[in-house]
C-alpha cells in the first residue's frame, strides 16, 4: 500500500475518530496531528508531481513546408553547395593524409632502408622519391623520361627503385632478373632504361637480354632468379604495398604522401620543392 494511501487512511481515521470522541463525551480534542497527517499527505503528491515526466510541447517539421524552404534557399545561393563540396574535399584530404602519414610510419624501414632495392641519383639527397613499378606497366614507360629528367638536373635528389610486379608472370620473372641486376656491378640505368624502351612485353628473355649486354652471364642469372634471396626482395614491395593500400604503378612516395598514377613531371617537381621548403609535399594548408 503507498504512503498517499497510509496517509489518506490515517486522515480519515483521525477526523472519524475525533468526531465519535467528541458526539460520545465532551472531552478534549484527540491526540492525533491532523495537521501533520495533511503535511504527509501534500509532501507524497509534491513527490509523486517531481517524479511525473514533464510533457513538453514540440512542433513536429512538415517535410511539404520545410523541403520547398531549403530549396529556395540553396536556389538563391548556389555557391552554398560549391562552399560545402569545397570544405567536404579539404577534410577528406586531411583525413586522407593523416592516415597516409600513420601507414608511412609504420613501414618507413622496409621503405627506405631495406636491401636489395636500387638507389638511383643521389645517396645522401635531401628529398628521397620513391617509385614502385612493373616493367609491363605502359604509365611507368611514359613516366621514364620525367625520372630521367629529375635525376638529371637535381643533384639532391635520391631515387629508390622498387619492383612491384603485379601485372603478369612475365613481370615477375622480369623483376627477379632487376633484382639481380641490381646486386652485381653494372649500371642499372641502363638496364632499367633498356627494358622500358623494349617493344612488345617484357619477359624473362627481354631481362636476360639486357643484362647480358652489361656483361652478366646468362647462365648465373638463370640459375639465381629463383633463389629465396630474389623472391624476398619482391615480397619486400608486395608487403609494403599491403600496408600502404598500393594497387597499381607507378605508385610514389614523397615524404608524407602516396602518389598514385604517373603525374607528370611538374608535379613532381612541386612536391619535391615543397619538401625542400616546409617538409610535406603540400605546403600552406
Amino acid at each position: 500500500m503507498s504512503r498517499l494511501t497510509l496517509a489518506v487512511i490515517a486522515l480519515i481515521g483521525a477526523i472519524a475518530g475525533g468526531a465519535a470522541v467528541y458526539a460520545l463525551k465532551p472531552t478534549p480534542a484527540p491526540t492525533t496531528d491532523v495537521a501533520a497527517v495533511r503535511a504527509i499527505v501534500e509532501e507524497v503528491l509534491n513527490e509523486r508531481e517531481a517524479a511525473e515526466p514533464v510533457e513538453t510541447a514540440s512542433a513536429e517539421l512538415d517535410p511539404a513546408e520545410i523541403n520547398p524552404m531549403i530549396e529556395s534557399y540553396l536556389m538563391g545561393d548556389p555557391t552554398i553547395l560549391q562552399r560545402l563540396s569545397a570544405a567536404l574535399d579539404t577534410q577528406l584530404q586531411t583525413q586522407q593524409r593523416e592516415q597516409s602519414r600513420t601507414a608511412l610510419a609504420s613501414v618507413e624501414a622496409d621503405i627506405y632502408e631495406a636491401e636489395g632495392h636500387v638507389v638511383l641519383g643521389n645517396p645522401q639527397g635531401d628529398v628521397t622519391l620513391v617509385e614502385m613499378f612493373d616493367y609491363n606497366c605502359g604509365y611507368c614507360r611514359q613516366a621514364l623520361p620525367d625520372l630521367a629528367q629529375l635525376i638529371a638536373e637535381d643533384p639532391d635528389l635520391r631515387v629508390i627503385l622498387k619492383e612491384f610486379p603485379i601485372l603478369s608472370q612475365e613481370s615477375i620473372e622480369a623483376a627477379r632478373v632487376g633484382v639481380l641486376v641490381a646486386e652485381a656491378d653494372v649500371d642499372y640505368w641502363d638496364f632499367h632504361e633498356a627494358l622500358f624502351t623494349s617493344r612488345g612485353q617484357v619477359t624473362k628473355e627481354t631481362a636476360l637480354e639486357a643484362a647480358e649486354a652489361l656483361g652478366l652471364s646468362r647462365v648465373s642469372l638463370e640459375l639465381d632468379m629463383n633463389t629465396e634471396r630474389v623472391a624476398s626482395v619482391i615480397q619486400d614491395s608486395y608487403e609494403i604495398a599491403r600496408a600502404l593500400n598500393i594497387t597499381g604503378t607507378p605508385t610514389y612516395i614523397i615524404g608524407d604522401e602516396i602518389i598514385p598514377g604517373a603525374i607528370g613531371v611538374e608535379e613532381l617537381r612541386r612536391r619535391i620543392a615543397n619538401m625542400r621548403e616546409c617538409g610535406s609535399t603540400q605546403c600552406g594548408g
